[in-house]
């Protein structure tokens, strides 16, 4: 009788910029032994994370299909897109990834092909390889098996025992918490390759294609220095998911409306798009905590998703919208015509505040700072909503982004739109969307 031949494929991929320079790596395993049987690696010029990996799945697979045609095989990889998308569970929406994964199913019968997610610190051999694989292309090389040690530094760390369960298919909130237990317990292992593997908005059924890192918190937000962010994996993120408010009567007529005019509740249209984000989140199922500014139209946004989320609303004077002082209630064009020598000092410079004792941006940047500051060092490592307005979240992003003040007039903001930034310990920041509305259509 033939003997049954059985492997373990593991594969990474990664991109320094994403995209950006990319590489992947692949190395096949007899499973019982650990024996390494092969390695592929290759640098694949600019791309981004989740095509290098998909290009190190197809490498890993023809390997073992090279080596035994009738092979079982299971596959391991850090990568939960494509984990969750070649196992059937998650759609494949983006036209980069389609080819790919077909590409990938093609190689061996579906039926000796199985996937599992692991941690990251457990795929250090093609974690390696994709490494090596990127710095051959900086050097304007290719990757050379015989210059490679990763088995080598891999083999004292390699486990082939099953992580641990993420809970049943489709199980968002489940396989959240597994994968933040697992990112957690990884704090302080080695460069990864696949930096921007899994993000906060690709739980399964989100829609999604596109997974992004887990780092972890810090008290600060500054800008990224050059050349960071591809030093060790330092474990989950604190990630603000910063919410706009639902409308209110004032929303549509596009009237200053801040913490020092009426104090507007939500409208009809308001309330019915506090619904639509509370499913939306509920759905992702990442959000741990709620946090509100103390004006109303927030407070009842931020009700809405918490009553769904089975949460409580946390009020944070911090988080206010800046008093636009006698500007309240007007349109721009009425502020134009009634104060135009203060608007345009108010265009002109962020120490410039409103007509009538408004805020500045200037003093708003210092409040909501220092508020970003106090949320994080109370919220390490975990993901947080605040529900909030279109100032605040302004100010995040841009100085999450190190932008100049006047990119503050170059974003949209959509009522009861969301974005999200991650804080690393390292001091970096990296926005992770900005203006999504994709829930309310």
């Amino acid at each position: 009788m033939q003997r049954l031949v059985r492997f373990v494929v593991e594969a990474d991929g990664g991109s320094r910029g994403n995209p950006g320079p990319a590489g992947y790596g692949a190395v096949v395993l007899d499973p019982v032994s650990g024996e390494t049987l092969a390695e592929r690696a290759e640098f694949i010029g600019v791309a981004t994370n989740n095509v290098a990996e998909y290009k190190g799945l197809i490498a890993g697979l023809a390997a073992a299909r090279d080596l035994a045609p009738d092979a079982e095989v299971l596959v391991r990889m850090d990568s939960k897109l494509v984990v969750e998308q070649m196992s059937g569970r998650w759609k494949i929406k983006h036209p980069d990834m389609k080819p790919l994964a077909a590409e990938a199913a093609r190689i061996l019968p579906r039926a000796q092909v199985t996937y599992e997610w692991i941690p990251r610190e457990r795929n250090k051999h093609a974690d390696r390889l994709a490494n090596e694989a990127m710095d051959a292309g900086k050097r304007g090389e290719q990757w050379e098996p015989s210059a490679s040690s990763a088995a080598l530094d891999a083999s004292a760390a390699r486990s082939l025992s099953t992580p641990p369960p993420s809970g049943p298919p489709g199980d968002a909130a489940a396989g959240a918490a597994a994968a933040r237990a697992a990112l957690a317990a990884s704090r302080g292992a080695g460069a990864g390759a696949g930096a921007g593997a899994d993000t906060l908005w690709a739980e399964p059924g989100s829609g999604t294609d596109g997974p992004a890192p887990q780092a972890a918190p810090t008290a600060t937000a500054a800008a990224p220095a050059a050349g960071q962010g591809w030093g060790p994996d330092m474990g989950a993120p604190a990630t603000f998911v910063l919410l706009r408010h639902g409308e209110t009567a004032l929303t549509p007529q596009k009237r200053f409306s801040g913490s020092g005019g009426s104090d507007p509740e939500l409208s009809p249209a308001g309330r019915r798009q506090a619904a639509a984000v509370a499913e939306a989140l509920a759905a992702r199922g990442t959000v741990q905590t709620v946090i509100s500014s103390p004006l109303l139209r927030c407070r009842e946004t931020a009700q809405a998703v918490a009553d769904r989320l089975g949460l409580d609303v946390t009020v944070e004077q911090g988080l206010r919208e800046v008093d636009f002082g006698a500007w309240e209630g007007l349109t721009f064009a009425e502020v134009r015509e009634r104060f135009p020598e203060d608007l345009q000092a108010w265009l002109d410079s962020p120490k410039a505040a409103p007509t009538g004792g408004g805020e500045s941006f200037a003093a708003a940047t210092r409040r909501i700072s220092a508020t970003r500051d106090r949320l994080l060092a109370a919220h390490a490592g975990r993901t947080v909503l605040l529900v909030t307005h279109v100032t605040p979240v302004k100010i995040l992003v841009r100085l999450a982004l190190g932008a100049p003040p006047e990119s503050l007039f170059r974003m949209e903001l959509s009522a009861a739109s969301l974005s999200a930034v991650a804080y690393y310990a390292d001091g970096n920041a990296s926005v992770r969307l900005l203006n999504d509305t994709a829930h309310l259509r």
